[in-house]
């Protein structure tokens, strides 16, 4: 506090502690004046009986115990005679937000959300005790040492060159784990900002920190949390205001094209967010900017990549494009398929279909490539006629195998099935999870890697042929990097800098473990009832007029809805696997709890005034934190806004 205002302060404090004195005489112009009226010259003191102006900013949440009223103080009282405009109070409230007191009071007002985020940390803390230095699958090799060229975006192999300069695969894996913390607190600010109670929007973050296939894909070394990340960063920019100006498409766009340079499911998720962005509307004009801003900066970044990607390796894409292959030859019914000769022969039997898309395609004890092999035919346009015939003849098993195939993620329980990547892969082990040739953990001593690996390839085709999943116990980490698919496997030891061998504390890894297994993970049928209540929740919006804080909530709820429904089932039309579910954490469980909260939010509304319709808001005000709202409370600033208003950024 400055000016007049801290002199009157520090004068009441001194008079506070001074024994009281006789009053002077009153002059006879004090004496003319009436009882109340401040005397020429003095400072008027501040009215204490009008409560002070508590409305939160628009961009910060208030929390109680911070002074979010202070600012109107002094800079709102009009300007006392001969003393220029006091300056605003910024010395007085930035030592409270940050201080003790501060924090102990936001801790209270968050409690909840507070307690999920120290279990998720927990967790993590010990996933990264329990695995050293990370988990290392399959894949990994493709961003550490460049195996199967092309076949990936090279984004999270370029974040990786960063971090490891600087540290180690351990050091990866913290940073994959605080990216797990920063989603839960993103999730949380947002659905603060939209109007959700703080109970919702804590419990809707419970997922991301709490289930057990998120933490264990955080401890290995893969792009799927980072790409988790970027993508809810994009999200949460296009929800960040009601309105979505230029400047937040731009930065929204560019975001979801960050994430297709990461994982190429990305390059799709400018459709959902477009969706969004006409739905929310605020005339022709800024839906068309908006809109147009989103599509250029997310077509400029895809495309630069593509042209650094053409300059490379020669090839203008993001990384090759996925076939279809497995999931067609897993479909086919080759009994009643008319096939060419050459289709015949590759064509899987029942026994062979059972065993899954992935097995079809990548395993080279499959018909496509083995049969090919032996009958001393092209192998590339036997499976293209097998394709085309498939498509042409039986699509309607093809369509059924990948409905099939998404329904699995409402399922009570996440067991082994045959026809689906082994599920082994994404969970917590009691040793250390090895798939040789790819990967070997060997013996501690001398050793020679090629033999190692030899040897921990027939001791996998002998225990497990199929899931190619051996748990070993600490020792040297061995990989085998293959340039080409069904190429030669160059086996070395994993490159120091990266991390030491192979370690597990084992008490740890069986808590983890059993941890996951007794049900520490998002249940299926609460993803059926989420996905249900996003789709009502999105519906919603066809209704011509909404309250206000009922548009917001459906909004939010289609943008989650949509992109849950391309991000999830788009994988599915390949393969499935429960890696690519992952993302029902970020996407179809917030779009549950905001398609509930649309819903009750449209009842309350009618039962509150079920003779008038409710005004229409194409452009309501920005709402403020639920922190301040009941949930059956509309926002004090749910007056639409005018076309005419420009957005506040």
């Amino acid at each position: 506090m400055t000016g007049p205002n801290l002199a009157t302060r520090v004068g009441a404090a001194i008079a506070r502690r001074r024994p009281p004195s006789p009053p002077p005489p009153a002059s006879p112009h004090e004496a003319a004046t009436p009882p109340g009226t401040p005397s020429r010259g003095a400072t008027t003191p501040r009215d204490t009986t009008r409560p002070p102006d508590t409305t939160p900013s628009r961009d910060v949440a208030p929390v109680p115990g911070a002074a979010v009223g202070r600012a109107a103080g002094p800079a709102a009282q009009p300007a006392l005679s001969g003393q220029p405009p006091a300056p605003p109070p910024a010395t007085e409230t930035g030592p409270d937000r940050f201080s003790p007191a501060w924090a102990l009071a936001a801790l209270r007002h968050h409690w909840l959300f507070a307690a999920l985020l120290a279990a998720g940390l927990v967790l993590r803390v010990l996933a990264i005790a329990a695995y050293r230095p990370a988990l290392i699958y399959v894949d990994t090799l493709k961003y550490l040492y460049g195996a199967s060229p092309g076949s990936e975006p090279y984004g999270y192999m370029w974040a990786l060159k960063v971090v490891l300069a600087v540290g180690d695969l351990g050091t990866v894996a913290v940073i994959q784990h605080l990216l797990g913390l920063a989603m839960a607190v993103t999730l949380y600010v947002v659905l603060l900002r939209r109007g959700m109670p703080r109970w919702a929007a804590a419990l809707t973050t419970a997922p991301v920190l709490l289930d057990a296939y998120q933490l264990q894909m955080e401890q290995t070394i893969m792009p799927d949390v980072l790409f988790e990340a970027i993508v809810l960063a994009g999200l949460a920019v296009l929800l960040w205001r009601p309105v979505v100006t230029v400047r937040f498409a731009v930065a929204a766009g560019l975001l979801f094209a960050a994430s297709a340079t990461v994982m190429q499911l990305g390059v799709i998720l400018v459709v959902p967010a477009v969706i969004y962005v006409l739905a929310v509307g605020g005339g022709w004009r800024r839906a068309t900017s908006s809109t147009a801003a989103l599509v250029l900066a997310f077509a400029a970044l895809v495309l630069g990549y593509c042209a650094a990607s053409y300059a490379r390796d020669g090839h203008f894409w993001l990384a090759r494009r996925q076939t279809i292959t497995g999931r067609l030859a897993a479909s086919a019914d080759c009994a009643t398929l008319h096939l060419s000769a050459a289709a015949r022969v590759v064509c899987p039997t029942p026994a062979q279909r059972a065993l899954g898309p992935d097995w079809l395609e990548h395993s080279g004890q499959s018909p496509l490539i083995a049969n090919a092999k032996a009958a001393n035919i092209n192998a590339g346009h036997a499976i293209s006629d097998l394709n085309a015939a498939v498509l042409g003849q039986q699509p309607q098993l093809v369509v059924a195998s990948v409905l099939r195939d998404a329904a699995r993620l409402f399922a009570l329980t996440r067991d082994q099935t045959s026809g689906v990547t082994p599920i082994g892969r994404w969970q917590f082990q009691a040793g250390y999870p090895t798939y040789p040739p790819w990967v070997s953990v060997c013996s501690p001593g001398s050793y020679i890697p090629g033999n190692c690996m030899a040897a921990q390839v027939a001791v996998q085709r002998r225990v497990a042929p199929v899931t190619d999943l051996l748990i070993r116990p600490d020792g040297p980490i061995v990989i085998g990097v293959q340039r080409q698919l069904f190429g030669l496997f160059r086996a070395h030891v994993l490159n120091p800098s990266y991390g030491g061998p192979a370690q597990v504390d084992r008490p740890i890894a069986a808590f983890l473990r059993s941890y996951q297994l007794d049900g520490g993970y998002t249940p299926g049928p609460l993803l059926a009832l989420c996905t249900l209540a996003g789709l009502a929740g999105s519906v919603v919006l066809l209704r011509r007029r909404l309250p206000a804080r009922t548009r917001q909530l459906g909004l939010a709820c289609l943008l989650f809805t949509a992109t849950a429904v391309f991000i999830l089932l788009a994988p599915d039309v390949y393969e499935f696997s429960w890696r690519y579910e992952l993302p029902a954490v970020i996407t179809l469980v917030p779009a549950g709890v905001l398609g509930a909260a649309t819903l009750l939010s449209l009842r309350r509304a009618a039962r509150a005034d079920p003779a008038s319709p409710h005004p229409a808001s194409p452009h309501p005000a920005s709402p403020h934190p639920a922190s301040a709202h009941p949930a059956s409370a509309e926002p004090a600033s749910a007056e639409p806004a005018s076309a005419e208003q420009p957005p506040h950024e």
